[in-house]
């Protein structure tokens, strides 16, 4: 039997892998998310002042300045504890929330919860959310190891993330998923903090979205298709030319686009919380993301890139996301979050490109 201290390195070497990729190579989906095909319509007489707009909303019970949250990315190892340490100090600053990546290196090596410890570097961070992978639940992981997990980090919530499309393709990854609704339905109740369950980049279908309204969570987080794809990640740590490169690079785009996604769960889950993530890029994005159902925004890549560079970088680019969504609002008449759920949100082939801002 592997030692405890041998996981763990083996998490934390897998860790830097993932982190080294995503910041070095093409691993975008090469599929639309969707968000494109919508327009906001354009009001050229508002009737509000620019300063009357206020993007503030409550997230799980915490304030956040704009519905947005650095997204879960990373964690295990030293690498990720800086980057961490930096999305962490940013956020705080701008006001919007975090989610950590995967906390299972920390509880297969406990010496690595230093890497999660963002609360330490940001005390002021308004909402941080814990991250451990619901397939653990049916290898053992009890509600009470969750809970430590997630009073290691003095985390507000935590997020159980479903992935098999990637757990299919990861060297000895976790394939054993019977019986998992019914685990995650015995765990849930018994957890200290309110329980989100959210895809890794592929989407939630109609089929997940009503397994997932009979269980006794607080919401989803979509990370639909458009951005990341986990399956050409676990492509490019393969080896060049074997069957498993060869299948994460068919599969990059297998799943349920953002939009879409974000539609099925705002209708199938009613008034539960509704994160979108999945190739969110832009103030526009995020906008029509919020005006399909959505009570927040996550977004992970983009800010990865940054945090690589420095905290400063991190709040530029969360502070130009901001800043463009307030003008989206100016231009629409929405004063708020509120007002901009509101707007009429036409579906067309768009004629135009809006500007991504690049990150590179």
């Amino acid at each position: 039997m592997e030692s405890e201290h041998g996981a763990g390195a083996e998490i934390a070497r897998r860790k830097d892998e993932h982190l080294e990729i995503c910041l070095t190579q093409e691993v975008e989906s090469g599929v639309a998310t969707g968000l494109g095909r919508y327009r906001l319509e354009y009001d050229a007489l508002p009737e509000i002042d620019l300063a009357e707009v206020d993007l503030r909303c409550i997230l799980l019970g915490r304030p956040l300045q704009a519905p947005l949250l650095v997204g879960a990315m990373t964690g295990g190892s030293e690498r990720a504890a800086e980057l961490n340490r930096r999305l962490a100090r940013a956020a705080s600053r701008v006001g919007v929330g975090m989610a950590l990546g995967s906390q299972r290196a920390m509880l297969v090596q406990p010496e690595l919860a230093a890497s999660y410890a963002v609360r330490e570097q940001a005390p002021d961070l308004p909402l941080l959310l814990g991250n451990l992978g619901a397939v653990q639940l049916g290898r053992g992981l009890d509600a009470a190891e969750v809970n430590r997990a997630v009073a290691a980090v003095a985390a507000d919530g935590v997020c159980l993330h479903l992935n098999p499309l990637q757990e299919a393709l990861q060297p000895g990854g976790d394939t054993a998923w019977s019986g998992l609704c019914r685990r995650l339905a015995e765990v849930a109740p018994r957890l200290s903090v309110p329980v989100l369950l959210k895809e890794v980049g592929a989407g939630i279908s109609r089929r997940t979205a009503e397994k997932l309204a009979r269980l006794p969570v607080q919401g989803v987080e979509v990370a639909g298709v458009g951005g990341t794809s986990w399956a050409l990640v676990e492509s490019r740590r393969a080896p060049a030319g074997s069957v498993r490169a060869e299948v994460g690079r068919r599969l990059a785009g297998f799943g349920v686009p953002t939009a879409e996604s974000i539609r099925i769960c705002r209708e199938v889950l009613g008034d539960r919380l509704v994160l979108a993530s999945g190739g969110i890029r832009t103030g526009m994005d995020v906008a029509v993301a919020l005006a399909l159902g959505a009570d927040a925004v996550a977004l992970a890549r983009p800010l990865l890139v940054a945090a690589a560079r420095s905290e400063d970088a991190v709040v530029h680019a969360l502070q130009l996301l901001i800043d463009e969504l307030r003008v989206i609002c100016f231009c629409t008449g929405s004063k708020n979050l509120a007002d901009l759920r509101q707007v009429r949100l036409d579906e067309h082939l768009p004629s135009w490109q809006p500007g991504v801002v690049s990150f590179s």
